[in-house]
């Protein structure tokens, strides 16, 4: 079983950012945020890449997978 692993809210905080900015920027709801911020979801890779993007940080410390 893979383990998902979000750092996404840290990121977020840094970027001084709410989830419902975040939200707003890379067109998802505020819950889908704060899913992925709970490791209760995971992203798309399209999604995965808009939040790359918008807080300036590499897929690969927002999101880790253990398998």
């Amino acid at each position: 079983m893979t383990k998902f692993i979000s750092n996404l809210k840290k990121y977020r905080l840094f970027n001084e950012l709410t989830q419902e900015e975040l939200a707003i920027k890379v067109n998802v709801r505020r819950e889908t945020i704060a899913r992925l911020e709970n490791a209760k979801y995971n992203p798309s890779l399209e999604l995965a890449v808009r939040i790359s993007r918008e807080l300036n940080t590499p897929i690969e410390e927002l999101f880790i997978f253990e398998f």
